[in-house]
């Protein structure tokens, strides 16, 4: 159990680096070859998605007695941000969605539901 726990905090971080990527793309700050349309609600919900990550990740790298708690409702409040993403894309306005928004939307929603599903089947049989 320890190994999927570390596993799954190391992938959180990961997901808070690319959310926080994501966040300055959407800002309108281009990262190499990476530009993006600006997007201010994106811009806001990308940096709580990664701060949510960040605290899974540290409850889980840590080993905090609310470790399995704080993967479980990360990975929700995440997968949260990245589905109303999903929404705005697919309701809004057509010139904000892009090859690279999509496919980074959903890439992150199969990630964030697999680790999801993960830590809650984990954190329910420990107990």
């Amino acid at each position: 159990m320890d190994a999927i726990r570390r596993t799954l905090g190391w992938l959180l971080l990961l997901y808070a680096l690319v959310f926080l990527l994501f966040g300055l793309l959407h800002a309108g700050i281009a990262i190499g070859p990476l530009s993006e349309p600006v997007i201010v609600p994106a811009a806001i919900v990308e940096p709580l998605c990664a701060v949510a990550a960040l605290a899974g990740s540290y409850g889980a790298l840590r080993d905090r007695t609310w470790a399995w708690d704080g993967l479980v409702y990360s990975h929700a409040a995440a997968l949260g941000g990245v589905l109303l993403g999903i929404l705005a894309l697919a309701f809004g306005d057509d010139s904000d969605a892009t090859a690279l928004l999509t496919w980074y939307h959903n890439a992150m929603a199969v990630a964030l539901t697999a680790g999801l599903s993960g830590a809650f089947y984990v954190s329910r049989v420990r107990e």
